[in-house]
């Protein structure tokens, strides 16, 4: 039933019409694009206010993009659209400690520069969450496939097994829009990696959205799930900061607060329009 024509997306509208399908061919559908990790066209909001907000399970969301696989992927906004504070789910700190290289990833092994099978602390502190609010939802509404993005490979020039400062892969597209990741850090249920089929934001899609200048600044310091560095001691991870800026001197251990982010399955049946007063509500759900 969808079909496009440059970026625009033209559909007929039958009972069979998928969640990611309707949405782009809302009035209000994303229409900034690039290739994702997936190899196909994702399609993402920008700006400051887009009417891109969802009611599932009892919260507010707001779409950060249609995957290349069309399963939508969400933000939590809290159980009030018009009030920030509500945005995150409390503080916590990234890992209990910052002495170890690994500890930048949402999952790690302690040793391996790609390793899984230990959570962070943030990690854990989603998964109860999730286990509290999501886990009836889903078999029927959540994507448990498509994954997020730890993305531990290096930047340029760097080494994982020096000893000295190193920085990982993010650090060069800071101040690039895309959506990259190697397939050795897409972490997903499915494949084991993840418990529960829930992350949080990257910095490239923090930076594709536009940064400080998009509906993604709130106004409170929150973690994303893309490393910064290993400067020798302390492992850093990028935070959103309350300015707007993506910085990237999240010491581990800090504490800031939590985000998280789901992706709702492609086959999923959607309404509304994605305005504050008409969010896109999942059927059923």
């Amino acid at each position: 039933p969808l079909t496009k024509k440059g970026t625009k997306c033209y559909l007929y509208f039958d009972e069979k019409t998928s969640g990611s399908e309707y949405i782009l061919a809302s009035s209000n559908a994303p229409t900034s694009h690039t290739t994702d990790w997936t190899g196909e066209e994702s399609y993402y909001y920008t700006g400051t206010n887009p009417d891109n907000w969802v009611s599932f399970a009892g919260f507010y969301w707001r779409i950060i993009r249609i995957n290349g696989n069309g399963s939508i992927r969400m933000i939590y906004a809290g159980t009030n659209y018009s009030s920030t504070n509500d945005d995150t789910l409390g503080n916590s700190a990234f890992n209990s400690n910052p002495y170890n290289k690994t500890y930048v990833g949402l999952v790690y092994d302690g040793s391996a520069q790609h390793g899984s099978g230990q959570n962070s602390t943030i990690m854990n502190a989603l998964n109860t969450w999730y286990n509290d609010n999501l886990t009836s939802y889903e078999t029927n509404y959540i994507d448990t496939g498509t994954g997020f993005c730890s993305d531990r490979n290096m930047a340029s020039d760097y080494d994982f097994n020096s000893s000295g400062t190193i920085y990982y892969a993010s650090y060069d597209r800071q101040n690039r829009e895309g959506l990259q990741c190697y397939i050795e850090d897409i972490l997903s249920q499915d494949n084991g990696k993840l418990s529960n089929p829930i992350g949080l934001l990257t910095s490239d899609e923090y930076v594709s959205a536009g940064s400080g200048n998009s509906y993604l600044g709130v106004g409170i310091d929150y973690w994303t799930m893309s490393p910064y560095c290993f400067n020798g001691s302390i492992a850093f991870v990028y935070y959103v900061g309350s300015d707007g800026r993506l910085l990237g001197n999240g010491n581990v251990s800090n504490s800031h607060a939590i985000r998280p982010v789901i992706n709702l399955r492609s086959d999923i049946q959607i309404t509304g329009s994605g305005t504050t007063t008409d969010p896109f509500q999942v059927v059923g759900a």
